[in-house]
């Protein structure tokens, strides 16, 4: 397996698994206990990394269903403040944004990495990541963010991303197969499937990273509300470490790192 490198952190091969902590800046989140006011964001970082988080990772914008859309004026405004705050902390930061104009702005604090969940689909998007030389995260995406259904269709969407970075000359990156319900056609079901054949998408060749946290596959499951869906994400998170995962997005750190250790002292002997 090839590795990426963020911030010398290395990600993929014999390294550790990651974990990556989640600080929402955006008040419609589905989970509402996990967005964190401007105020907090420095507070919550430092305790996400002492918890054990290798990385944080900043999103301003909901992409739940049936979120109401806000503009990237807004979505600028919000993560240029959080990362104000974050700014000479030695934290290190990637972003979650799909939109080039937020990622400009993102560019002119300390980043180390971007999270892009449409996957390089904007040839505006891929041009600036390219020329910034930062390590991304991109999850699977045809032509809009996780619009591919099924298990054949997954697969066929992160070779279409593979391509978009051969072209835009990026070549330190993570896939994310894009699990959760991105669009009115996915399904509760194509989840857990992906879930189920998550080892796959080790044929490309590159660290995978498995997001899942509380998300609606588990709570359709379970009946559960976002917050009473951890027990059920920390099952999930540790069945996909055994099926090849690089690294964990959490809002959960500290209970995360406790499956994680237990995971590598049970399988890999670390």
């Amino acid at each position: 397996m090839r590795h990426c490198v963020v911030n010398k952190l290395v990600i993929g091969e014999d390294a550790p698994v990651r974990l990556m902590g989640v600080i929402n800046c955006s008040p419609e989140s589905f989970y509402a206990n996990s967005y964190i006011p401007t105020d907090f964001v420095h507070k919550t970082a430092v305790s996400m990394v002492e918890q054990g988080a290798d990385l944080i990772d900043i999103g301003a914008r909901s992409t739940a269903p049936n979120t109401q859309p806000i503009s990237g004026t807004t979505e600028a405004s919000r993560i240029d403040e959080a990362l104000k705050e974050l700014d000479g902390s030695g934290i290190t930061i990637s972003v979650d944004t799909m939109n080039p104009g937020v990622l400009d702005v993102c560019l002119k604090h300390e980043i180390h990495a971007v999270n892009d969940i449409s996957g390089l689909t904007s040839p505006a998007y891929a041009q600036r990541l390219a020329q910034s030389g930062l390590p991304a995260f991109l999850m699977a995406s045809s032509h809009q963010p996780g619009d591919s259904v099924g298990l054949d269709a997954t697969l066929a969407a992160l070779s279409r991303v593979v391509e978009r970075c051969e072209t835009s000359g990026i070549k330190n990156y993570v896939l994310d197969p894009g699990i959760g319900i991105w669009t009115p056609f996915r399904s509760v079901e194509d989840d857990w499937t992906l879930c189920r054949h998550f080892s796959d998408f080790r044929r490309f060749d590159r660290p995978l990273l498995a997001a899942i946290s509380r998300k609606t596959f588990i709570g359709d499951l379970l009946n559960r509300e976002p917050g009473d869906r951890l027990a059920g994400t920390l099952a999930v998170t540790l069945m996909l470490l055994d099926k090849g995962a690089s690294v964990v997005r959490a809002h959960d750190v500290a209970q995360t790192l406790d499956i994680i250790r237990v995971f590598e002292q049970m399988v890999k002997g670390q």
